[in-house]
């Protein structure tokens, strides 16, 4: 069994999807459907806050959930076929159609009323929909860590050692650095640390002062990145899998909590400024001589 293509030739991408985890991977489905008209609202409606887009922030977060949850829907194939009805996994996926879909909507509703939906602590209903957010966005990343367990007691046959430690360590890193950094930024009264100014592509992080979300986002799709590096390790000899997966590990968990401790110290990001100077020089050859 592959790690990436578990029966796929067989089945097909799409139906391996529904054979994990039908679920999830139909509300996945839907919400990468939802993503073209999100994306359409911001070509329609040319009102901004705070400089960006109000339709900026529901469509990233749209993406960010179907990921998490196909994402989810797809690691449930690594769990052994009749432990995935488990009662706690059965709650994972109640918790993430609910969490995702109370803060889509409520950041949707916001985004239409030109209102902010996160630090928005102007009246005592939004003091508690803010709250609930959060508490949303924690149940959401703790969903990761029954998974986690079911993938490393009763995972699927075929499946290599180091492999499984990828995905379980990115799960469980998800949860305590996505979590973690979340709920400090929660806490703050914005995402930016000290001055804020401009905006980096596409992500929309601070240019020109720190920024806890770059820190956050990192540690929230350890989900993704570290079982990636679980399948590239693979085509290496055996016996340097392991040295190589736990360097690996440590090295992304140090660079996220490096951003997060140089985000709150108010320095800009070096991916950020990297980012910055590159964009212009790819987009004018004449800046490209220059250099």
């Amino acid at each position: 069994m592959s790690e990436l293509s578990w029966e796929t030739g067989r089945h097909g991408i799409v139906s391996e999807f529904m054979h994990r985890q039908p679920t999830l991977a139909v509300y996945g489905a839907l919400l990468l459907a939802l993503t073209p008209f999100m994306l359409a609202a911001q070509l329609f409606d040319l009102r901004t806050f705070d400089g960006i887009d109000v339709w900026a922030k529901p469509t990233k977060f749209v993406v960010s959930v179907a990921v998490f949850a196909l994402t989810t829907a797809w690691f449930f194939g690594y769990v052994r076929p009749d432990r995935r009805g488990a009662p706690s996994l059965r709650a994972c996926v109640g918790v993430i159609i609910a969490a995702g879909s109370f803060e889509i909507i409520y950041i949707s509703w916001q985004a239409g009323r030109g209102l902010a939906s996160h630090f928005n602590r102007s009246s005592v209903f939004f003091e508690i929909m803010y709250g609930l957010m959060g508490l949303g966005a924690v149940l959401l990343v703790a969903s990761t860590l029954p998974l986690a367990w079911q993938i490393w007691r009763r995972r699927a046959p075929g499946l290599r050692p180091e492999f499984v430690a990828a995905v379980v360590i990115g799960l469980v890193l998800c949860c305590a650095l996505g979590g973690g950094f979340g709920i400090y930024m929660s806490q703050q009264y914005g995402h930016a640390v000290g001055l804020a100014q401009g905006h980096a592509p596409i992500f929309g992080w601070n240019r020109a002062g720190g920024d806890l979300r770059i820190a956050h986002f990192l540690g929230i799709h350890a989900q993704q990145a570290l079982p990636l590096f679980g399948v590239l390790i693979g085509h290496l000899s055996a016996r340097l899998r392991w040295p190589a997966l736990i360097g690996g590990s440590l090295a992304y968990f140090l660079l996220t909590v490096a951003l997060f401790v140089q985000a709150i110290e108010d320095g800009r990001c070096c991916l950020v400024g990297l980012a910055s100077q590159m964009l212009p020089i790819a987009r004018d050859p004449a800046a490209r001589k220059r250099r």
